[in-house]
């Protein structure tokens, strides 16, 4: 083989490569055609790890040609089970500095792993959009827990800490419930025995005024009868 079919097929394999790369950050979105409007919607971190910033990604373009000039004229909610959330679209690129043309995003923090949708809602240049993108298998993945790809430690995520304080608060309530209870009845029988106490006290001081008295009466009979 003469250098020049090395040189073409080494360039060849290049191309291949870059094109390949050019294409990972969408493989594992869903395209969309909307009014004309190619609509490719997936994370902008992928995988994407539950605690981790991350972004719904949009790739807009027309005929080839990537939209520019989107502006505020389109929203996107992002739910999960059956919570949701409105956050703003924004140009992840500025022409001739960085990015790339077409690529806008909606960043927010997904805090549970599991299965989201982005809800896409207002207009593209006139266009009315009303068109919702869900992970899955066949679309884009799900959000997945980092503690696959921890290490040397795998640290719970602040959303499975709050589920187990979750978890862990109707045992607490019901234990300090206990506790009261216990308590309650403690110092009652306290009471009860404190009340039963000055009951005999005063019954004993009672008997001592009676003898004291009695006393003093024998005295002054032994005195009156003496000479």
């Amino acid at each position: 083989m003469g250098s020049r079919s090395i040189r073409l097929v080494v360039t060849g394999a290049l191309m291949l490569t870059m094109l390949a790369l050019l294409a990972g950050p969408a493989a594992a979105h869903e395209e969309r055609e909307v009014g004309g409007f190619a609509l490719v919607v997936g994370f902008g971190q992928e995988p994407a790890y539950a605690g981790q910033p991350n972004s719904v990604q949009l790739l807009l373009s027309k005929g080839g040609n990537p939209i520019t000039d989107l502006g505020d004229t389109l929203s996107v909610a992002v739910g999960f089970g059956d919570q949701s959330r409105d956050v703003s679209v924004e140009p992840f690129f500025e022409i001739g500095e960085f990015g790339t043309p077409g690529d806008y995003r909606a960043w927010f923090i997904p805090t549970r792993a599991g299965q989201y949708s982005f809800h896409f809602t207002g207009t593209i240049r006139g266009t009315k959009i009303d068109e919702t993108f869900t992970s899955g298998p066949k679309t884009f993945g799900d959000v997945v827990s980092p503690a696959d790809v921890e290490f040397p430690v795998q640290d719970p995520t602040n959303g499975e800490l709050a589920d187990r304080i979750d978890r862990e608060i109707p045992r607490l309530e019901t234990s300090i419930a206990d506790l009261k209870t216990s308590a309650d009845r403690s110092i009652g029988s306290a009471v009860d025995d404190a009340s039963g106490a000055r009951t005999i006290a005063l019954v004993g001081v009672a008997l001592g005024a009676l003898g004291l008295i009695a006393a003093i009466a024998a005295i002054a009979m032994t005195r009156r009868s003496s000479p």
